[in-house]
């Protein structure tokens, strides 16, 4: 005899001011991710601040709406621009990853929340770009004489970790200070 289990639906409602919020930020941050100072020849690049942009709709709205959206944006990353080697590498690149960006949410109500909430969402989709690049993109290390995993480490972190370096030294500049709590009072009041 098979018992029937409740399972609770969670469900994730928008406002019309926080869908609109977050609609924008995902159109800037893809804007944005198409100004590349570097771009690396297997994948990634340094941004004009396109994660930070992406980790905005988390920090404003908590971490369900910002892991949504960020899911959301990896949707339309991997519309617009794929690169699909396995099913199971869509949902490690495109979904995991861009969805760690909402993880910025965890940090809105603390103080210096969107410094804490950027690095902690950068570090969760540097951890899903390691990943995806030791399981998928592993045969790259050879032509190093590394093995995958090191090699994973070392070519995200240059990326992704340059690009976080840029946008926290940005994020402590006063006038950027201001701008950025004036946007969340926007968007939550």
């Amino acid at each position: 005899m098979i018992k029937h289990i409740n399972i609770p639906k969670t469900r994730v409602n928008f406002s019309a001011k926080q869908l609109a919020f977050c609609a924008m930020s995902m159109a800037l941050a893809f804007a944005l991710s198409n100004i590349k100072f570097i771009k690396l020849p297997m994948g990634g690049s340094i941004t004009l601040f396109s994660m930070l942009v992406a980790c905005l709709p988390g920090f404003w709205f908590g971490p369900i709406v910002g892991i949504v959206t960020g899911v959301a944006y990896g949707l339309l990353n991997l519309i617009v621009d794929p690169y699909i080697l396995f099913p199971i590498q869509v949902v490690v690149d495109y979904i995991l990853a861009f969805g760690a960006l909402g993880l910025s949410g965890f940090f809105s109500k603390s103080k210096h929340g969107l410094i804490k909430g950027y690095i902690f969402a950068v570090l969760g989709r540097y951890f899903f770009a390691v990943l995806s690049g030791w399981l998928f993109f592993g045969e790259y290390a050879a032509d190093y004489n590394m093995s995958p995993l090191p090699y994973s480490i070392i070519y995200n972190g240059i990326y992704i970790f340059a690009e976080l370096a840029l946008t926290v030294v940005v994020l402590l500049l006063p006038p950027v200070r201001i701008l950025m709590n004036t946007l969340k009072d926007m968007a939550t009041e």
